[in-house]
Formats: C-alpha cells, structure tokens, sequence
C-alpha cells in the first residue's frame, strides 16, 4: 500500500530528543531534562484522589460529545475569574488535549487549501496538522522587535483565511498586551479570516497577567489545555471555546472524531480546578526557576536570551556559536548529559542557530543541568 502524501509530516523533533535521552538513560546514565515542555509534578493530589473515589461509582463510559456539563460550566466560571469574562458555559468544548483543538478547529473553519498564517518560531505541530489536513500553513518571519509574535504588518498580502497566535509562546514565553492582541484580531476580522488563539500557557504568567482574546471578541476560537497549568500533560484533556453559531458544527466533528474526551481525565479535570493551594505551589517553582535560568544560562555562554513574559521556556539564540543547532543539541546531551531542544523544531528557516530550553523541572535538576551546561561550554571554549 502507499502512503498519502498528507502523513509526509516532519518529525515532531523534541519527541525524538525525548527518545534519545530515553535512550541514554535506558543505558545508565542520568539526564537532565530541558527538553520538553511537560510539568515535572504530577496531577494535583486533590484531583487524583477525587478520581480514586469516583472509580467505584462509575463505570467511566462515554461522556456527551462536548464533555461533561460540570467541568463546562466550571471552565466558564474561570474566565469569570481570570478574565472577567461573562462566558456561556455552552460555548465550551472539552477536548483530547489542545490537539485535538486544533484538530477541531482547522476542519472547522477550513477548506483544503485554505491559508493559515502561524509565526515562526513556534510550535512546530500546528504546521504539521494543517500540512496533514491539506491546509497551508504560511509561516509568519517574526523578530525579536516584535517579540517574536506576529505584527498586523506582517500580514499584509499573505491572503490569509485564518491565523493563529499564541500567548505565552511556544518557544519564547513572549506575549501579546491587550493592544497588540487586539491589533491582531482587527487584522482578521477586516480581512473576513478566522482568528484561532492558543492560551494553553495562560495562568503561567509572572509580571503580567496574560490576556484572552475573549475579553475582546467572541468570534474567534480559543484553545487551551490542563496539560501546563493544571500539570495533566499525560491525561490528555483540555478545551476550546467557538462562537455560538460553531457549536453544532464543533460538536458533530467531535463526535466522529473523537466520540469524547476520556472521562477519567474529564473527572481529574474537574476536580485540579479546585487544588488552589497546589497549583500556586507549582507555579512558585517555575517562577524560582525561571530566576535560575535568566541568571546561569549568561554565566555558562548561552547570552542571548530574552526574558520570557510566561510558560516555562527560554528561546537562545545561538547562531554565534553553530548553523547546525540538530547537532549542537546532540552534543549537549552525548557530552553533557542535558536534554534540549534545536531550534528547527519552531521555525525551519531560522532555527539553525537557536536552542530552546525548558525549565519546567524541579529546581534541584535545573541547577544541576547549569552546572553541566557550564562545565559544556567551558571544555568547548565557549564560556569563562
């Protein structure tokens, strides 16, 4: 049998670093783990027992199409919270991760074809979902002026269907204030484009509280997940929220797609959102660590930096010290015994000379994987 074209996606490259790492610790060694971006606790204790409670008084089957009406109306009442948002809880579509929001989202508002603009760097899966659907994805050169995120005179005559920003940043943490966002959603709206905003960072934030491009419009999509805040990477269940008149049309892909999201994570869900006093606890360790990172990643040669405005990453660039970031990053992990990420993951073109590093670990491992990147640095002539 033959391949379809469409499944010609490129590697997902910080899954294969994973599976060398994997690897290397399989062999006895022990590794550092700047690499992906998953938190390094576990779900909220709360949660995880109210899911060991409710295992005998269900038989955890499938749930409706658009998720359970609880964690619906629950997820609404948060952007009461966060955002002073009036959301209508059905507008709410729980989700297989944010994935499966994308999933959702681009065969909803798109035809194959269809262009839809994403910056560079960023997440590499958006492009390779859309290349899979027959979409274009129209990659969007962002700089650091900009702060890596798009600018509405980027988009002048890309003809654009749709376009999807993300704030926090993957890779960068960098984010949009309420005017650049808004900016943005002008952009489309004035171009008849679709505006899909990622917020799968949102509530890991630290100067600056980050903003919803609901609190601007209703018509858009926003996606987001309890895999970062919520720390439920492998639960595999998060949520988007579409205009009113997109529900039906959401809710009957979803239900071909996906039949449901698992109930057991829907149950988890529900109950993280109430472990106030853990998730707190969670994000002091990111902000400690985000401290770590600004301070040693200078001091073992790694200067080019920014930093990030939220998430847990920190984008280098690194184009004075190689052109071949694949390879760097193979030697930090051989040599050093530290996971990191080449910065062709997040933008094709540019990403030869950038690393990404994640500091979503605990602060004992991110200390000791400075240490090792010091003592890296140091034996390649790159750091005092």
């Amino acid at each position: 049998m033959k391949n379809s074209t469409r499944g010609a996606v490129d590697p997902f490259i910080v899954m294969d670093v994973m599976e060398a790492a994997r690897q290397a610790e399989a062999a006895g060694r022990h590794i550092i783990h700047m690499e992906v971006g998953q938190p390094a606790t576990p779900a909220p204790l709360g949660a995880r027992n109210a899911l060991r409670d409710s295992l005998n008084a269900t038989a955890m089957g499938y749930t409706v199409a658009l998720g359970l009406p609880e964690l619906r109306a629950k997820i609404a009442d948060l952007y009461g919270e966060w955002y002073d948002v009036d959301l209508d809880s059905n507008r709410v579509i729980v989700t297989s991760g944010s994935s499966a929001g994308f999933l959702l989202s681009f065969t909803s508002l798109f035809d194959a074809g269809e262009r839809v603009g994403i910056g560079a760097p960023g997440y590499p899966s958006y492009r390779q979902i859309l290349k899979a659907l027959d979409l274009t994805a129209v990659n969007i050169p962002t700089s650091a002026a900009n702060k890596f995120q798009p600018h509405p005179t980027d988009l002048a005559d890309l003809s654009l269907n749709g376009l999807l920003v993300a704030s926090p940043s993957n890779p960068t943490g960098t984010m949009l204030s309420r005017g650049e966002l808004g900016a943005l959603i002008e952009a489309t709206e004035g171009s008849k484009a679709a505006f899909i905003s990622d917020e799968i960072y949102h509530g890991i934030e630290y100067e600056t509280k980050a903003v919803s491009a609901l609190e601007i419009t209703n018509n858009c999509y926003v996606i987001n997940s309890f895999s970062k805040y919520f720390s439920m990477t492998g639960w595999r269940v998060g949520w988007m929220v579409v205009p009113e008149n997109h529900i039906r049309q959401v809710e009957r892909l979803a239900q071909n797609m996906f039949i449901c999201a698992p109930h057991a994570s829907q149950v988890v869900a529900l109950a993280a959102m109430e472990c106030r006093e853990e998730l707190i606890a969670y994000k002091a360790v990111y902000e400690k660590n985000r401290r770590l990172m600004i301070d040693g990643l200078p001091e073992a040669g790694f200067d080019r930096i920014a930093p990030p405005d939220g998430a847990f990453y920190i984008y280098a660039d690194i184009s004075h010290l190689t052109s071949d970031s694949l390879s760097f990053a193979r030697e930090i992990l051989q040599e050093a015994g530290v996971a990191v990420t080449p910065g062709l993951d997040f933008d094709t073109q540019r990403g030869a000379g950038s690393l990404r590093f994640s500091y979503a670990g605990s602060s004992e491992d991110i200390q000791e994987g400075l240490h090792r990147l010091r003592q890296f640095m140091q034996k390649k002539g790159f750091a005092a």
